[in-house]
């Protein structure tokens, strides 16, 4: 009798583990990598990265359901440059989570530039396909085809940095023909959410001051800038809202402002430079 030859096992995923993590503390994002050969999603909501950045009609389409639902939660129509401002930070907060979430947990850093990304909004759900990644000496995963071991950890953020460029430098070329702002105010929009984003997560993993620390090792600004990007995490403490442990809570200051006070000018986010520290420490306790 002949015994068939066993296939090889498909080789595992560097960053699995993270995305898998990522869901059991945030439901409402799903994460998922097709086999070998199998295309990226499209259709039924789906859309790719590569798309958005084109600046065509799939933007146009994305965009339309950010003018929708200010239509319908807040009964106004939003300047179109506003409305380009939602899509963008609905994109990118998540899209961040692909790069910095393996980085905080698993210390890989996928490159996924747009072509390897899709985006189903209305499901949460990102659709990605890692062909290369960094990592650490002595890391198991360094034996997996497109690993490539960097010398350490400063080199590793200098990854973490150059995956999220690749991939923002295509989507903020789409998004920017509709915003009305100069390369910088973009790159401080995408500096902020790649902050902001693992700050929540890192939060919702128990390891929020750890977070913070690495942020302001890959954002430093000005004192050391990395360019393109503009701005920093530039976490501090904010007087006046210590909790039961006495520590007070932390805060920071966004590089650029998301325009939701042109909807509601006296709802403005808890990050933005328009609140002053009274108002943050106010919304802290009533949310305490």
């Amino acid at each position: 009798m002949t015994v068939p030859a066993l296939l090889p096992a498909p080789p595992a995923s560097p960053v699995a583990a993270a995305y898998a993590r990522l869901a059991e503390v945030f439901p409402h994002l799903r994460i998922e990598e097709p086999a070998p050969g199998e295309r990226l999603p499209r259709g039924a909501g789906w859309v790719g990265a590569e798309e958005l950045a084109a600046g065509g009609p799939d933007l146009d389409a994305f965009l339309a359901w950010d003018n929708a639902q200010v239509l319908r939660d807040y009964g106004t129509q939003a300047r179109p440059d506003v409305v380009a401002s939602f899509g963008l930070h609905r994109y990118a907060w998540p899209a961040c989570l692909l790069v910095t979430v393996p980085w905080f947990l698993e210390r890989r850093v996928p490159r996924l530039p747009a072509r390897n990304v899709s985006f189903q909004r209305a499901l949460g759900r990102l659709a990605v396909r890692v062909e290369e990644f960094a990592c650490l000496p002595g890391d198991p995963a360094a034996a997996l085809p497109g690993a490539r071991v960097v010398a350490d950890e400063d080199a590793l953020r200098a990854e973490v940095r150059a995956s999220l460029a690749e991939h923002f430098e295509a989507i903020l070329d789409g998004f920017g023909s509709r915003m009305r702002r100069g390369r910088r105010a973009l790159w401080g929009m995408a500096t902020d959410e790649i902050v902001e984003g693992l700050w929540y997560v890192g939060t919702l993993l128990g390891e929020e001051r750890r977070a913070m620390e690495e942020l302001d090792l890959l954002m430093p600004g000005t004192a050391k800038p990395y360019k393109p990007y503009a701005g920093a995490a530039g976490f501090r403490e904010l007087p006046g809202s210590e909790g039961p442990d006495g520590e007070p809570r932390a805060t920071r200051d966004r590089a650029t402002c998301c325009f939701f006070y042109t909807l509601r000018p006296d709802d403005t986010c808890i990050t933005c430079p328009r609140t002053c520290d009274a108002e943050r420490v106010r919304r802290l306790a009533a949310t305490a």
